[in-house]
């Protein structure tokens, strides 16, 4: 790999590889929900199931080879760091960005299941941060079935719904097959599964360089790997998510991208975070100390649970968004990156 070529390199060239890996993840990211999107569509897999799994876990797969890469690695406390660090990027910066500039109204029925499974895994997994201190096997088999279980139920009301229903009964067969073959002269087959493989590899090739040099850079500025990983790591492969957000602003359709993120903090979760813990089970990881007390139990969790809160609950109850939901939840991501450089 790139990065072990580059192990002993100077201060410059761990920042342009750290840089470098960014934008690997962030194409690699491009061309893998492009593939995956081409080879869905092919097949007739319904739209709607396209954005609810595969963009989904497309643009948090940076997050997986993150955090996996880093387990893998004994870095547990890039892994750690990286999913909450990731959740709150996700809300109180690219979320809220999208709020402030051009707030919309949502569906409710759309984001109960989404919301509910992510608060109830948010609760188990600071329960087991705080209680146990530690993230045994079986909590990132539990994490992952829970990732299971939501992927089926997603697939099932997709399939199930009166939208999907509609749209097969508009469609008669000579439309249908006219679509299908539209469809395979725009996107070869060979082509996406090229775009499916290149893109986990930059993402790989990404995520290897993102660790090892933001690590470099964290002990040659003194600065712990918690902070990094609650940052700059996390903001980098948060950068699929901000892309997807700002398309769908221009678009005129903000709404459709508050789901994707509510979606994107779950697989934090459950997904990037099961599959790093069952790699290689950690303790949490001990950073800075406020009050005698671990720094990411009395901070990074409840901001976490926190701006979580303020997106989603006040749209649940009036059913849209308010510019000043965007406002605070910016302040208090401005807040929270300052504090961690002055504590």
């Amino acid at each position: 790999m790139l990065s072990l070529i580059f192990k002993d390199g100077a201060m410059g060239d761990a920042i342009l590889l750290f840089i470098f890996g960014f934008i690997l993840l962030i194409k690699g990211g491009d061309w893998f929900v492009d593939g995956a999107t081409g080879i869905a569509k092919r097949f007739r897999i319904p739209d709607i199931l396209i954005g609810a799994t595969v963009v989904s876990i497309g643009t948090t797969l940076p997050e997986v080879m993150v955090s996996a890469t880093g387990a893998a690695s004994g870095q547990s406390a890039m892994a750690y760091g990286n999913a909450i660090g990731s959740i709150i990027c996700n809300t109180a910066l690219i979320a809220a960005i999208t709020i402030a500039i051009k707030p919309a109204s949502v569906e409710r029925k759309t984001l109960i299941i989404p919301v509910c499974f992510f608060f109830g895994s948010a609760i188990f997994y600071s329960l087991i941060a705080i209680v146990a201190q530690e993230f045994a096997r079986w909590v990132g088999i539990l994490l992952l079935a829970v990732f299971v279980i939501y992927m089926a139920f997603t697939i099932y009301k997709a399939f199930s719904s009166p939208e999907r229903k509609q749209s097969d009964e508009l469609l008669n067969p000579d439309e249908k097959q006219e679509e299908i073959n539209d469809e395979e002269k725009q996107s070869p087959l060979w082509k996406n599964l090229l775009f499916l493989l290149l893109g986990a590899g930059l993402i790989a090739v990404g995520a290897d360089l993102l660790v090892n040099k933001g690590t470099y850079i964290a002990k040659a500025w003194g600065v712990p790997e918690t902070v990094i990983a609650l940052t700059f790591v996390a903001l980098g492969t948060s950068l699929p998510e901000l892309v997807t957000a700002i398309t769908s602003l221009i678009k005129g359709r903000g709404a459709l991208s508050l789901g994707n993120l509510i979606g994107a903090n779950l697989f934090n979760l459950v997904l990037v975070s099961g599959i790093a813990v069952t790699i290689a089970p950690f303790s949490v990881p001990l950073g800075k100390l406020v009050g005698g007390l671990n720094a990411s139990l009395v901070i990074d969790i409840p901001v976490m649970l926190g701006v979580s809160a303020i997106l989603t609950i006040p749209t649940l109850i009036r059913g849209k968004l308010s510019k000043l939901q965007g406002y605070a939840l910016l302040a208090i991501y401005v807040a929270y990156v300052t504090m961690q450089f002055v504590l």
